[in-house]
């Protein structure tokens, strides 16, 4: 047996005796290293003969190549075998109890909903819901959008295919639609909120294309513009919990109410901070008005006999004033670690006798 033959032999022994991936790699550098016995062998070459140093630089070059892929044979088996060994140690059975620390927490905007939903359901008020896409009438026309509206454009809608017959269904803008549905099929008096996703071609800090909404609706023979405001001073004083919160509405443009009224609410703002309640500046916070007697019309109620108000708010708006939540896109990013900070117990469910926020 030639030399050759002898450190083919010892190598391969050594590498199947090799029981980890570090064992391995001192193996390889004892080989095949700067000062390895193998490449001692091949730095022998320069001293020989011409015909011998062609002989054995062959063979030193298969024994080198073997060894080589002995080496990563079995790296790749102990790197295998040592995977398969930490997913053995690290198995979870599912069917045990869940460990504590995997407790899951309310989504900001799931509790804001519940607390908006708590405050007007003590006002007499009903939820209603309705699909998230859309007829051009119920989005649009049912509501007064006149047919060159910005709003029904490609820059603020989102459109789905063109159907056979030439219409085209839209994501809702708003969740006014459940509004109309509701006045289609039920007749006065009607007091609903209509929470939900709704859906825009816009995304930066402070917008993003799926977003959340409460509308709300009352229609009867009586309601004038002064239980309007006196419904919404009562729902920001109770969702704020601030007892003294200034509070004005301004006149502004809607095409489904008439008049139309922005609302804003008292505030103060420091270098970087925003505190709710009384001070020198103002923060809008929703849009709101008298039906306008064209969308009565258009629901088959009669405008001579009934008449009402409607007001709609962004939910993460309000989530993120209550709850200094300073980038709106966070509401979406799935980040366990914002959950944590931000989310709510599982049994903090919010009433006005309990808190709203505890």
């Amino acid at each position: 047996m030639t030399q050759f033959d002898q450190a083919r032999d010892q190598a391969l022994s050594d590498i199947a005796a090799a029981g980890d991936v570090e064992a391995l790699e001192r193996l390889r550098v004892a080989l095949l290293g700067k000062k390895g016995s193998i490449s001692e062998m091949m730095r022998a070459l320069g001293g020989m003969a011409p015909d011998e140093r062609r002989e054995h630089g062959q063979r030193l070059n298969v024994l080198k190549d073997v060894v080589a892929g002995a080496l990563e044979s079995r790296r790749t088996a102990l790197e295998d075998a040592a995977l398969d060994a930490r997913l053995a140690r690290e198995r979870i059975d599912v069917t045990l109890p869940a460990r504590p620390e995997s407790e899951g927490c309310i989504h900001p905007i799931s509790q804001t909903m519940d607390e908006v939903i708590a405050i007007f359901a003590e006002m007499g008020f009903a939820v209603a819901e309705g699909p998230d896409i859309e007829d051009d009438f119920h989005n649009f026309t049912a509501l007064n959008f006149p047919p060159g509206h910005p709003a029904r454009q490609m820059h603020d809608t989102f459109f789905l295919p063109e159907r056979a017959d030439g219409t085209r269904l839209v994501m809702r803008t708003h969740t006014s639609p459940v509004q109309v549905r509701t006045m289609l099929t039920q007749k006065p008096p009607i007091r609903i909120v209509a929470p939900g996703r709704t859906y825009r071609c816009d995304s930066d800090m402070t917008h993003t294309p799926m977003f959340h909404q409460v509308e709300g609706l009352v229609i009867d023979k009586t309601t004038h513009m002064g239980h309007l405001k006196g419904c919404l001073i009562e729902f920001v004083k109770t969702y704020f919990e601030v007892d003294r919160l200034p509070v004005r509405f301004r006149p502004s443009f809607f095409p489904f109410t008439e008049p139309s009224a922005e609302m804003d609410i008292g505030c103060s703002r420091g270098k970087d901070s925003l505190k709710i309640g009384d001070g020198a500046d103002w923060l809008e916070i929703l849009g709101c008005g008298m039906v306008h007697p064209n969308v009565l019309a258009n629901c088959g109620i009669d405008a001579e006999d009934y008449q009402g108000f409607a007001f709609g708010l962004g939910l993460e708006r309000i989530a993120m004033l209550k709850y200094g939540i300073p980038d709106l896109r966070t509401f979406f990013e799935a980040d366990l670690r914002w959950l944590r900070h931000y989310g709510f117990a599982a049994l903090d469910v919010p009433s006005l006798a309990g808190g709203l926020a505890r």
